[in-house]
């Protein structure tokens, strides 16, 4: 697993890196990953507005900031994502927002398509789920894990899977608009309780 997950930090990139390499590739009409399709870049053009608009607006509560000032020893938080990925999109900027907080943590992403041995190390109910959040110490022994989305999205998704079989067009969209409403608060909420188990 170690190896994994080293091999994965050298082909890391940082946060603005990887929002410069989204605009590039939307530049030329594509998506990251292996799969085009004018889907996948409608999602990743969708959500590069969504990021910026995010990274801008974001509120990090005083309570995430107490918990995230506490950390005293480095640690490397690696992300798995990809530019087409709406719970990425909505969940980004909200952990880079509280990365920014502490020098002790060092925020490094990488590509799903790309690392499959990685995220195949950390899958959520057998399946590739994106974003996953890896926070690592400074031994690169895994800390704990996030992802892919908030306890309370996951829930939703969840109950409408168990009522209607699959997540459809309406649900993803209904659950856009949860986010909105949310602005990152169940995000920093989980980390809180993520942290506080540390």
């Amino acid at each position: 697993m170690k190896n994994i997950i080293e091999k994965s930090l050298k082909n890391s990139i940082s946060y603005q890196e990887y929002r410069d390499l989204v605009n590039n590739l939307l530049a030329e009409n594509k998506s990251t990953g292996p799969n085009q399709s004018e889907e996948l870049t409608n999602y990743s053009l969708l959500n590069a507005t969504r990021m910026k608009r995010l990274d801008k607006t974001i509120k990090i509560s005083d309570e995430t900031k107490n918990e995230i000032q506490q950390i005293t020893a480095p640690q490397t938080w690696l992300l798995i994502t990809e530019g087409w990925c709406g719970d990425a999109a909505q969940n980004l900027p909200v952990i880079n927002k509280m990365v920014d907080l502490n020098a002790n943590i060092h925020l490094k992403l990488v590509l799903r398509d790309e690392n499959l041995e990685l995220i195949d190390l950390f899958l959520t109910n057998g399946g590739r789920a994106i974003p996953k959040l890896i926070a690592l110490d400074k031994e690169n022994n895994v800390i704990n894990t996030w992802g892919p989305r908030p306890t309370v999205a996951t829930e939703m998704v969840a109950d409408y899977k168990a009522k209607h079989g699959a997540l459809d067009a309406k649900f993803k969209e209904d659950l856009q608009v949860w986010y909105n409403k949310d602005k990152g608060q169940s995000t920093q909420e989980d980390f809180i309780q993520l942290l506080k188990k540390n």
